[in-house]
């Protein structure tokens, strides 16, 4: 029994069977050896990109938490070390005390 068209519509062609995939040339394509392994490569990389980008994303907020808790408040104490000794300097530059380089560390 043919499918009837509906009224004011447009009727398209029966599909073809596809009994046979290698009449169909994409299809041919689709299911070459070498098209599977490109698709099983692309699949791997993107794989290894997505974990390489997590531990990078990892590795770099380890990084910044340890350097934020050890280094920023070394930093800050050598400031005000610097400032001290400044300010002893000036001090002693005031009351006339003859003016010594600081002693380095």
């Amino acid at each position: 029994m043919a499918a009837q068209p509906k009224r004011g519509g447009v009727s398209l062609p029966e599909r073809r069977s596809a009994s046979n995939p290698e009449s169909n040339v994409l299809a041919r394509i689709t299911s070459s050896p070498i098209v599977s392994r490109g698709k099983q490569a692309a699949s791997d990389a993107a794989f290894v990109s997505k974990k390489l980008i997590r531990s990078t994303g990892k590795a770099a907020w380890i990084a910044g938490t340890t350097f934020l808790i050890l280094v920023v408040p070394l930093i800050i104490e050598m400031d005000r070390e610097q400032q001290f000794n400044e300010l002893e300097l000036q001090q002693a530059s005031l009351l006339g005390a003859p003016a010594t380089a600081p002693a380095s560390k």
